[in-house]
């Protein structure tokens, strides 16, 4: 995506690319179908979607980086070069700390079925709008989301996407607890999850530009999956603790003090790097 999709092409790049995680773990992952059909069968469509996308291989553009006569070490120093050079720049600084907050994390997506009790939801519910319906949905706002960073910019769909995910939390939070409250519940949060997962590597295929990019952005893809380990933590000790509405309203106050500061941090960054531009 770095090196061969143009930079106003790169957010729906960001989109299919995020797509196929969410989409994939929702409706790969089997759950509604292990219990509904045998596990062979469940494996072996599993299998064949698989098989069936790496032909999408044949048409991505190679890229050469790595010269044949380079050596290991000079490739080393270009990645640390790379990497410190992201530290001390501005904006890819910045993005490296907001994807490791809580914007648009999406941990209640792995913790639905945990306490979907609390929604007396049934198992068959569960499975379905925590497995293939969950996938769908997700997919197709990674697909939405990559068209908006393309045309409103990927900060707008960030910060924006992230605060519309904490608001659904709320609402969430705040509704009464029936099984229909749940199953639409879950379904728009994970649409908006879907949306935030592209807006998310939308800013960090701009932030790390080219040069060593894989390394670089599997640097802020591991950094991105901090806030999903701490946050569900968090919700399951809130959920335990104080009981689901709560856990429920940290998971969104987290995520809209974050965009606050974020944003104001970079207006910050834009301000004071209007003058340079100018110049």
């Amino acid at each position: 995506m770095a090196h061969t999709v143009a930079d106003e092409r790169k957010g729906r790049a960001a989109g299919w690319y995020q797509a196929g995680n969410l989409g994939g773990n929702g409706v790969g992952g089997g759950v509604w179908r292990g219990a509904h059909m045998s596990r062979e069968l469940a494996g072996s469509v599993l299998g064949f979607a698989m098989l069936l996308s790496t032909v999408a291989l044949y048409f991505a553009s190679d890229v050469g980086i790595v010269s044949a006569g380079e050596r290991f070490r000079s490739r080393m120093r270009l990645l640390g070069r790379d990497l410190l050079a992201m530290v001390r720049m501005a904006i890819p600084l910045l993005t490296i700390v907001l994807v490791a907050s809580p914007i648009g994390a999406g941990a209640m997506n792995n913790l639905w079925s945990a306490v979907a009790d609390d929604w007396h939801a049934s198992a068959d519910i569960v499975a379905l709008v925590t497995g293939v319906l969950n996938g769908i949905v997700a997919a197709l706002g990674c697909i939405l989301a990559g068209w908006i960073v393309d045309r409103f910019g990927p900060w707008i769909a960030y910060f924006g996407f992230g605060g519309v995910l904490a608001i659904i939390t709320i609402v969430m939070g705040i509704i009464p607890r029936t099984p229909h409250a749940y199953q639409i519940g879950v379904l728009i949060y994970a649409l908006f999850v879907g949306t935030n997962y592209a807006a998310f590597s939308a800013i960090v295929v701009h932030a790390i530009g080219k040069g060593v990019a894989s390394t670089k952005y599997a640097f802020c893809q591991s950094l991105g999956n901090l806030p999903v380990v701490y946050m569900t933590a968090l919700d399951g000790y809130v959920h335990d603790k104080y009981g689901p509405s709560w856990m429920l309203l940290t998971e969104a106050f987290a995520g809209i003090v974050c965009v606050v500061i974020g944003v104001l941090v970079l207006r910050a960054i834009l301000n004071r790097s209007m003058p340079d531009v100018a110049s």
